[in-house]
């Protein structure tokens, strides 16, 4: 292909500019609603633009140490010796894996005069940041899946997982309510309170609304999605329900490994404050090209980064893999190993709950 612009969109004009590249990465960012919520945070230790296929982190795992009785005599102490006894620290090794993403468009101008469209790429562009968050949100997904697991296989984090959910009906003690919720904060005793952030589907927030339980915000100030009372508590990002922040978006689907005659099990996330890390290796690329013999216009686009839940690690042999839950893959179990001592240490918990607003069963 020619590198020559001649004979390009204004999309060419855009994206051969230095700087869109930039301005497109800061959308991406600023526009991410796990961003904003605070649940993945950017990290540059993280990042390896040096190259390579893996960031490897050292870490420590919090101290739990063993406390010695004192006295004057010469036999104090676990060592029986008189002084204390020096404890090691344990540490472990937390490796995340770099994806490498990428996707392009191509018109040809045969298209463009028949469409009666100038600019056919221009509507590709507008949409960049927006296809790019929802394909990170799915790779997210799957790697949440890969560290939960599905009812038939825990992962590392499966024992962070509660299931409120009925079988071939559900009640109201099946779907996502107050009571549910600190049964899920539970599971990590007195860390429970470091879960700020609750994400679900929007079929689970619509029982929210309908109750009138789901806070959002308005022009005017907060509003209760139902009318009702409520029991949000303050304004949030999207809305807050419980003491949390709400983050409503339909890619945290439902769980894999039912059977035909169980209800749909809905995943909603309980996370703490950064509790996921994001590396960058290389940021977001967008590039044109004009190929003059064929009368096409491409936009290219690529990005290259990796997620990190803090107290895991990718323990697959390969590196770069799919969402899929294959093995060597973001969604499969066998893909991560724990290094914290207990899954209790990660600020992240998931809620299986039922919803009246699907009734669907496995198929």
């Amino acid at each position: 292909m020619s590198l020559s612009n001649v004979g390009g969109t204004f999309l060419s004009a855009m994206i051969t500019r230095p700087e869109f590249a930039g301005y497109l990465a800061e959308r991406i960012f600023n526009e991410s609603r796990f961003v904003q919520s605070g649940v993945v945070a950017r990290n540059s230790a993280l990042d390896v633009r040096a190259g390579g296929t893996r960031i490897r982190v050292p870490e420590f795992d919090p101290i739990a140490p063993t406390i010695e009785r004192i006295d004057s005599s010469s036999t104090w102490g676990t060592s029986g010796a008189g002084y204390l006894t020096p404890q090691a620290l344990s540490t472990d090794e937390q490796i995340m894996t770099i994806l490498r993403r990428g996707f392009a468009y191509s018109v040809d101008d045969v298209s463009k005069l028949g469409s009666g469209v100038a600019d056919p790429l221009g509507h590709v562009r507008n949409q960049l940041a927006a296809a790019v968050n929802k394909a990170k949100t799915a790779t997210l997904m799957a790697q949440l899946g890969g560290l939960f697991g599905n009812i038939s296989a825990n992962g590392v984090l499966g024992a962070n997982t509660i299931n409120k959910t009925g079988t071939t009906t559900a009640a109201a003690a099946n779907y996502l309510t107050a009571g549910n919720v600190v049964a899920a904060k539970q599971l990590l005793g007195e860390r429970g309170s470091e879960l700020s952030t609750i994400i679900m589907h929007s079929a689970v927030a619509a029982y929210l609304e309908e109750l009138g339980y789901l806070q959002v915000q308005s022009s005017g100030g907060s509003v209760y999605a139902g009318g009702g009372v409520g029991s949000g508590l303050g304004s949030g990002l999207v809305g807050r329900f419980a003491g949390l922040n709400v983050i409503v978006d339909d890619q945290v689907g439902v769980i894999a490994g039912g059977t035909a005659t169980h209800l749909n099990k809905y995943q909603v996330y309980l996370c703490g404050s950064g509790v996921i890390g994001e590396g960058i290796q290389q940021d977001i690329r967008v590039e044109y090209d004009r190929n003059k013999l064929s009368f096409q216009d491409t936009l290219i686009v690529d990005y290259h980064m990796g997620y990190h839940v803090y107290g895991t690690r990718w323990a697959a042999n390969g590196d770069n893999p799919t969402d899929a839950s294959t093995s060597g893959n973001l969604g499969a179990t066998s893909s991560y190993a724990l290094c914290y001592t207990t899954a209790k240490n990660i600020p992240l918990v998931r809620l299986l709950v039922n919803t009246p607003y699907d009734t669907g069963v496995y198929a």
